[in-house]
């Protein structure tokens, strides 16, 4: 899936033009901000310090920079700046119109992911950024979304009409990467018993149950059907149903379940949004994360507080959904492995979506220690295979032993006979090609 996704590169002398070209106000001041320092030229363009000076050798000799030395705001002792050219602000004028017309992903707050120009990045996130902001986001991260915190408070759109209630708040927009609520899906045929190993596991308050099978199984399927049952026993239960994606980073995951437990820019008692970066690039502080977030969600007076204009007050527990969690464990599994810690001690219950089993805990969370429960799905019984097939309008050619026999009970390839009366059907083999052998 990650193979067709834009791919952006700057430059490193790119990123110091683009980032001079954002200050040149401060051009012939004797006393300038840190941004025009080697250090802080670094941080903004993402770069180590010594990678910063062979730039600027390079553009001094092309002329497009010049030195001084000269006072910094805040500092003692004056240091080495740069600032641009008339050469260099035509240079930058130029990379700017070049640059502002690749093409970078984002997903709005309606959740859509849209492919545009960086240049109306800005405009689409409601967000006072930069082009240069912009585009090393989308080279480290690869999708913007709209709300993220590190783009600032959303901005107030020029004109007479009032935004609704809300909008101005850090990280509203971060619902659009995740669920409240499971998705609708087809009718659940058999399954009984998988069901009723979910009910079991959630009435015995165990942290953590891996729900795994090869690809189209119906492990989505099955968990969100659970969900709405149990949604009906537990109506204030609050979801948070994340669905993985190759490109997701345990940063993006780290902000959405901040949202998710009430965290933003009005509460944040425990200083939680410090601990993600607010560089391009950055990593997650995973072990401050894990210590103020175990904290947060032991405190009792404190949630309390936060959710008591909320209708039935305080949720008993946060359920925590990765759904195709194999995407991102590579990418994630410190994250992972802090939030199975957590639910070791706080109100949070989490469930993992996955094509295998996870790397994040071993064996003895599994049979000794109780932490973990796997549950592994495969294909259909022959007598629910013969249930689904006998409720079609039109009976299929082939045996229903012969069906079962050919497909394993696959639910995906029982779809493909109801839609098309065939048994092994060729988008079916295609699937199974691609998605089960190869996959």
């Amino acid at each position: 899936m990650s193979a067709g996704l834009p791919k952006v590169s700057v430059a490193v002398q790119d990123r110091v033009l683009l980032h001079l070209a954002g200050q040149v106000e401060q051009s012939d001041r004797y006393v300038v901000g840190p941004e025009l320092t080697r250090p802080g030229i670094a941080e903004a363009c993402a770069q180590h310090p010594p990678n910063v000076s062979r730039a600027m050798r390079n553009l001094l000799r092309d002329e497009a920079v010049s030195e001084h030395t000269r006072t910094i705001r805040g500092e003692d002792r004056r240091q080495k700046t740069w600032q641009l050219t008339q050469r260099g602000k035509e240079l930058a004028e130029q990379l700017t119109t070049d640059l502002g017309s690749t093409k970078v992903l984002l997903r709005n707050n309606e959740g859509e992911l849209l492919e545009i120009e960086a240049r109306e990045a800005p405009e689409r996130l409601a967000a006072d950024i930069t082009l240069l902001q912009v585009l090393m986001h989308a080279q480290h991260e690869g999708v913007l979304t709209f709300g993220d915190i590190r783009f600032g408070i959303i901005s107030k759109k020029k004109g007479s009409e009032i935004p609704k209630p809300g909008r101005l708040t850090p990280m509203t927009g971060a619902h659009a990467t995740y669920h409240n609520k499971p998705p609708i899906t087809r009718p659940v045929h058999g399954r009984a018993d998988e069901i009723q190993a979910l009910h079991d596991w959630f009435n015995e308050r165990k942290p953590c149950a891996v729900v795994h099978g090869i690809a189209g199984i119906g492990k989505s399927t099955l968990v969100a059907h659970w969900l709405e049952q149990r949604i009906k026993e537990d109506p204030y239960l609050s979801i948070c149903w994340y669905p993985c994606q190759p490109w997701d980073r345990s940063l993006g995951l780290a902000t959405s379940l901040l949202h998710r437990f009430g965290i933003g820019e009005s509460h944040d008692p425990y200083n939680l949004i410090e601990t993600l970066p607010l560089t391009p690039g950055g990593k997650v502080d995973v072990d401050a994360w894990r210590r103020r977030l175990l904290s947060y969600l032991t405190d009792a007076r404190t949630i309390r507080e936060r959710y008591k204009n909320e209708a039935g007050g305080p949720p008993p527990y946060w359920l925590i959904v990765l759904d195709d969690v194999h995407h991102m464990e590579e990418n994630a599994k410190d994250l992972l492995g802090a939030l199975l810690q957590i639910s070791l001690k706080a109100p949070l219950r989490l469930l993992f979506i996955s094509r295998t089993t996870l790397r994040i805990y071993d064996r003895r969370d599994v049979h000794t220690r109780g932490v973990v429960r796997e549950m592994p799905l495969s294909g259909l019984s022959l007598e629910d295979t013969k249930n689904w097939l006998s409720q079609l309008e039109h009976t299929p050619s082939v045996g229903i032993d012969e069906v079962h026999a050919a497909t394993g009970g696959h639910p995906l390839a029982l779809e493909l006979l109801e839609l098309y009366g065939q048994a092994t059907h060729e988008d079916w083999l295609r699937f199974l090609d691609e998605e089960i052998l190869t996959g």
